[in-house]
């Protein structure tokens, strides 16, 4: 689940800069001493963010950022000329540049990274980046099968990869529910694949996996998700219900809903229904409170973790009340007014690009904001587990864990578990602060992964 403005700007600039807008050169053809691969870190106080720029003979250039797998983006104010190197990453918040100078004694690129009016040292080598140490990413070869599938939701087509074990099943099966914003099958974030773990890991213990691609993500079409409602939402995880239904290889009385965070929030309403024919549900970082709740608590939270001041924290957190009761009028073009003019007195700097404003305004976001899971949590009789991070600061423990065993009270098998020490991705974690994810190798704690394999092999033991 996202936060809005400076209390999340680092996600923000994830998903916002997979949008790559077209460059333009200010130079002719790059000179030798600079044209070509690089790569550097970037020092952000407390994590080094490794980039790789590429500079092309028609003196256009694009950049890699693999923790935010960002590849080849298309920078604009491109400068070659060695005594002033520069580039910008438009539509992109805090206005990220760069500006420095080829060190001919030794052939390096130095100079300043500057993002919402902060100043970082930014040096570059030659040859492009390495992606970050993700020591638990699965590699082949697999012992399982792996299949690309797509199926029809509505007047769409759903695209994502079905894992199934050795041998002809039919298999208990898991499907798998992304968090917020637009995700990939793999749900890749900072460089990690909590999906594509979560994937190897049950297919090895014995349970067909479905994950998939969000609506305009990937292979999977539909227009963008802030045009998605909850209902649209839903109903993806149905058809995929129903795609498993048709096949043979499936156990169609041992299907289950994984969501992570907001996936959290689709899961439930779909497996509280008889017909729906869903065996149980696992909910990791799941709220249990509405979403305009979540939103203000993790904004003081990540707010504070990042050394905002008290007043700060309150300036925002009054800011988002009152764009949060616009938005539950269900007026959006009112909504939509209340932020331009809200985010047009910051700091250049420090404002939002227009795809931002669209987001946080758009009927997604409202259905989010919206959402209370109550009635859904409280209707479920499938055996359910809800896992939380001790230090998770976007879906708090302290907000949503024991509201979560008040609402699964009458399940007759309903488990709630928070792990010390981890973070909203369930890694361990220092603050929990997001600007953290990337900086970390493990994609999952290993305990949280025996955990849920463990309650899953007690209840839908794989044949």
């Amino acid at each position: 689940m996202r936060t809005l403005l400076r209390s999340l700007l680092l996600i923000l600039s994830v998903v916002l800069a997979l949008v790559a807008s077209a460059c333009s050169g200010d130079e002719d053809a790059a000179p030798p001493k600079v044209r070509g691969d690089w790569h550097g870190n970037i020092e952000f106080p407390g994590h080094a963010l490794a980039v790789g720029v590429n500079f092309t003979d028609d003196g256009k250039a694009t950049i890699d950022i693999p923790e935010q797998n960002v590849a080849s983006m298309a920078l604009t104010e491109v400068s070659t000329d060695p005594e002033r190197v520069t580039f910008a990453m438009a539509d992109t918040p805090g206005d990220p540049k760069f500006e420095g100078r080829y060190d001919r004694d030794s052939d390096t690129l130095r100079g300043d990274f500057t993002q919402f009016g902060q100043t970082v040292p930014l040096n570059m080598s030659r040859g492009p980046a390495e992606g970050p140490a993700r020591p638990q990413e699965p590699k082949p070869p697999f012992p399982y099968r792996s299949e690309e599938v797509s199926f029809p939701s509505g007047d769409i087509t759903i695209a994502g990869t079905l894992t199934l074990p050795s041998g002809s099943g039919p298999f208990p099966t898991v499907v798998l529910i992304t968090g917020s914003g637009p995700q990939d099958r793999d749900e890749t974030l900072m460089g990690h694949k909590p999906f594509l773990l979560l994937a190897d890991t049950l297919t090895r213990a014995g349970y067909a996996v479905l994950r998939t691609d969000d609506r305009g993500v990937g292979g999977t079409g539909g227009g963008p998700l802030d045009d998605a409602t909850y209902a649209d939402l839903t109903g993806d995880v149905e058809a995929g219900l129903t795609f498993l239904r048709t096949r043979s290889d499936i156990d169609d009385t041992r299907i289950g809903l994984l969501g992570h965070s907001e996936g959290g929030y689709l899961a439930p309403p779909v497996a509280a229904r008889p017909e729906s024919g869903v065996a149980f549900t696992i909910l990791i970082a799941g709220p249990a409170v509405p979403g305009a709740d979540v939103l203000l608590e993790q904004n003081r939270l990540i707010m504070a973790a990042q050394g905002a001041t008290p007043e700060e924290i309150s300036e925002q957190i009054d800011f988002l009340t009152g764009l949060i009761d616009i938005v539950r009028t269900g007026d959006l073009a009112a909504a939509r007014e209340y932020l331009v003019q809200h985010n047009s007195g910051l700091p250049e700097g420090q404002r939002l690009p227009d795809a931002s404003i669209e987001n946080m305004t758009s009927p997604y976001m409202a259905a989010l904001l919206n959402y209370d899971p109550a009635a859904a949590l409280s209707a479920l009789r499938v055996p359910t587990l809800a896992v939380y991070g001790g230090k998770d600061l976007q879906v708090p423990p302290a907000q949503s864990a024991d509201r979560m065993r008040e609402l699964l009270s009458d399940n007759p098998d309903g488990t709630v578990h928070v792990f010390d020490g981890l973070n909203h991705l369930m890694q361990p974690a220092d603050k929990g602060s997001p600007d953290e994810y990337a900086g970390i190798e493990t994609t999952m704690d290993p305990v949280v992964l025996d955990y849920i394999t463990a309650w899953l092999t007690q209840r839908f033991p794989p044949r």
